[in-house]
């Protein structure tokens, strides 16, 4: 099973209910995420992120950022169950960075087509609207301030509440090309 992979990932999230929809989110990925590098030309990601399942230790570090950050109190208010559901986002913000069938490239709205794709598939979920509104709205808006493309007509929406702020945020630390993750099996050490 594809959930298998960010074991440690759902272990941060203490809602069973969440739980049980991330593996239902994760096992509809495409196989192609556990396997791309998060960045298609490797301009934009750290050398941990590059090669054969770059995405995936990529999302891990985003993940893994948020569990850190949620253990400062001075620096987030969230509830037990918004922490789940950034983790939730985070899991799934880039899930479609190729698109739903794999194209060479990153697809630049891919925030808009996981927010759609999440959508698509709630019939599956026992998320509420809300909770659904909640995923989509923090992944839609994870890219920031890189939220137009010359190459696309596409404007991402930037981050306004404090949920979309706190995913960008961790995405974009994971970004970082000066952050040396060290990873074991695809796991961070």
């Amino acid at each position: 099973m594809k959930e298998n992979i960010f074991e440690k990932e759902i272990s941060y999230i203490k809602n069973n209910h969440y739980k049980e929809n991330i593996k239902i989110l994760i096992n509809l990925l495409p196989d192609y995420f556990f396997k791309v590098a998060a960045s298609s030309t490797g301009k934009y990601h750290p050398k941990f992120a590059l090669g054969d399942g770059g995405l995936v230790r990529h999302t891990k570090a985003a993940v893994r950022i948020a569990n850190e950050l949620f253990l400062d109190k001075a620096l987030n208010d969230f509830t037990d169950d918004e922490k789940d559901m950034i983790i939730m986002a985070l899991i799934m913000h880039d899930g479609l960075k190729h698109g739903i069938e794999e194209e060479k490239y990153t697809k630049f709205e891919h925030p808009v087509i996981m927010a759609n794709y999440i959508e698509e598939k709630k019939h599956l979920l026992t998320l509420s609207n809300e909770e659904i509104e909640f995923l989509k709205n923090a992944i839609i808006s994870h890219m920031g301030p890189w939220c137009t493309n010359p190459y696309s007509n596409i404007i991402l929406p930037l981050p306004q509440n404090k949920y979309q702020k706190f995913v960008h945020l961790c995405d974009y630390l994971a970004s970082r090309k000066f952050l040396d993750i060290t990873f074991e099996n695809n796991d961070i050490k």
